[in-house]
């Protein structure tokens, strides 16, 4: 089976340069930045209400807790935002005219909410527009599952921050490259 690209750092500074060069640069931006800095998958963003963001006073939360409507194990889950996501979800807020809580996060042109297939192609022409071949909505969540591995976070918490029952399953999203390799041989 396929799996998803890894987006690379400067494949990342590509795609946010198309975002910011497009229409809806603020809410594209945003979805990008919940699939890459929080793993989220495109059916959970696209589900996401500003009251599981926000307080009550509209300030952004540590922590998203995702109903487990929302997600695609029918499992409810906890999902911690950093404080690169946070900084993301306020610039957002800011291009956001009227929040209300029981409203979508993100809407599409038409004000409506965007359904998981919607989101799905959003993300595609993003990708494709930014030129990056084998990029697909999933990139994002597997390049931040593949960057925790890398940086040497416990499996048990990452299989768990991916909302996975199997530490199997998580294994399969982590890349791995020659670069990566050459890396590892010369921790030794």
């Amino acid at each position: 089976m396929k799996q998803a690209k890894v987006i690379s750092a400067n494949e990342m500074k590509r795609l946010l340069a198309v975002v910011e060069n497009g229409k809806h640069s603020a809410r594209n931006r945003i979805a990008i930045m919940l699939s890459y800095y929080a793993g989220l998958r495109v059916g959970e963003i696209a589900a996401l209400k500003n009251s599981d963001v926000f307080d009550k006073d509209f300030n952004v939360k540590d922590q998203i807790q995702l109903k487990a409507a929302y997600t695609k194990g029918n499992k409810a889950r906890v999902v911690f935002v950093s404080d690169k996501l946070k900084r993301e979800i306020r610039a957002f807020a800011k291009s956001v005219s009227n929040l209300v809580a029981d409203r979508p996060f993100l809407v599409t042109q038409k004000n409506t909410p965007f359904s998981p297939n919607t989101l799905c192609q959003l993300f595609g022409k993003l990708y494709s527009d930014a030129g990056i071949d084998g990029a697909s909505s999933h990139s994002g969540r597997r390049s931040f599952i593949t960057k925790l591995a890398h940086s040497g976070i416990s499996p048990k918490v990452i299989m768990t921050l991916a909302g996975h029952q199997h530490l199997t399953t998580t294994q399969r999203y982590i890349d791995v490259n020659d670069e990566m390799m050459r890396e590892a041989v010369e921790v030794i």
